[in-house]
């Protein structure tokens, strides 16, 4: 029987806390888990008890801006976000997104409520929120330039296959959950087994968010609580006991995106010259051969860039743009297929108020993404883009298998 007299438990008894001393300031570190009430209480616990001057949660600017924004994302701009080539990078967030609903459905669990827990608190007694974590885009970037180049579609499908999945989370992901935040849990199937995937994930954002603790330090605060995942929280240790000589260096060089090789740069314009080159023998040869490998290469790429529009879902118009813009922009390796797909689905099926109010609800389900408007210009923009690529590579094979007949 429970005396009611007795304290209440400290929820903060079974949560990891490291206490580290950075000249003049105290950083106090909370592991916690990113699915658990617990780990919320300990937060609000803390915040209560303790005298601190500054809270640093492992959230970058876009991660914030959506938590205390919900409803930013159905404000964007289709179009501008064709225009600055950040379809797949949105596609991705919404991916991870459906994780989140997924778990919100079958466990009644609010992933990330510790970090709006200190995020609130902190507003209220007018303490500065410091975000530590780098951004997402960044990382996913990293992560996608990290990994080598025949098994990032490997990475992409299995991404795609495991959150839109109907399938129940299991103990042993909702167990994964509590070490790791969403971008960890996804990938940690493939980043326990691979240092490409390992490092830009876990190891370089522990680097990142030490060092953002040390550039803070230099700013006045004499005690920070840092609310962290327990699984960066032995990293982030270890980098500030053994602090590089110039932090801000250190997230200058974190927060770059590895330059792609000069293959990666030049294969692209190699392959159109090859093309090109293709056409031109083909003519000299005789005009009707020449013909011949023109109607091979609209057929095979429009072809298929057509064939994915169509999967996606897209309006007759769009898939017949597909057909008639993918061997154009094949050849200008600086324009992409889905770049004029995207915008003429958009243009021809606006999306209404309704598609983003449901996007997030419509994402975590796999129905949803050929329902909901903006997920299907998602959709269609990736589908062409992907049919676009492999026609390439079909019909450059088919030119130069008649031009050696």
């Amino acid at each position: 029987m429970t005396d009611p007299g007795a304290a209440p438990p400290d929820p903060t008894a079974d949560q990891p806390i490291r206490e580290i001393t950075v000249g003049d300031t105290r950083i106090t570190l909370l592991g916690t888990a990113h699915v658990s009430r617990l780990s919320a209480e300990a937060v609000a616990h803390m915040l209560e008890q303790g005298h601190y001057d500054a809270v640093a949660v492992e959230l970058c600017p876009s991660r914030h801006h959506a938590l205390v924004n919900p409803d930013a994302i159905s404000k964007m701009d289709l179009f501008q976000v064709l225009r600055e080539k950040k379809a797949s990078t949105i596609t991705a967030s919404l991916a991870l997104g459906a994780f989140q609903q997924r778990l919100a459905e079958q466990f009644g669990i609010e992933p990330g409520a510790e970090m709006r827990a200190a995020v609130n608190i902190a507003r209220d007694r007018h303490l500065p929120v410091l975000l530590i974590d780098r951004e997402i885009g960044t990382t996913l970037k990293r992560v996608y330039r990290n990994v080598p180049w025949w098994k990032r579609m490997y990475l992409v499908s299995g991404l795609f296959a495991s959150l839109v999945s109907r399938e129940d989370v299991s103990e042993e992901e909702l167990e994964r959950l509590k070490e790791g935040d969403m971008l960890e849990s996804t990938f940690a199937q493939f980043a326990e087994q691979s240092r490409e995937l390992y490092d830009p994930l876990i190891d370089e954002r522990d680097r990142y968010m030490a060092a953002r603790l040390l550039t803070e330090t230099q700013d006045g605060h004499r005690h920070i609580l840092a609310v962290v995942g327990a699984g960066h929280l032995q990293g982030i240790e270890r980098y500030l006991q053994q602090p590089p000589a110039a932090p801000a260096e250190t997230i200058a060089e974190l927060d770059s995106l590895p330059p792609p090789g000069k293959w990666g740069k030049r294969i692209p314009w190699i392959i159109v010259a090859v093309i090109v080159t293709g056409f031109v023998i083909g003519f000299a040869r005789s005009p009707e051969l020449g013909w011949q490998l023109v109607a091979d290469w609209v057929l095979i790429n429009g072809g298929l860039s057509a064939l994915g529009a169509l999967i996606a879902g897209a309006h007759p118009l769009t898939t017949l743009g597909a057909f008639v813009a993918a061997p154009l922009t094949s050849l200008n390796p600086t324009i992409g297929a889905g770049m004029v797909t995207g915008a003429l689905e958009t243009w021809l099926r606006k999306p209404q108020v309704g598609d983003f109010a449901r996007l997030r609800q419509d994402a975590a389900h796999l129905g949803g993404w050929w329902r909901n408007r903006v997920t299907r210009v998602l959709l269609v923009f990736l589908f062409s883009t992907l049919g676009s690529a492999v026609g390439t590579w079909v019909a450059g094979f088919r030119i130069f298998d008649r031009l050696a007949g």
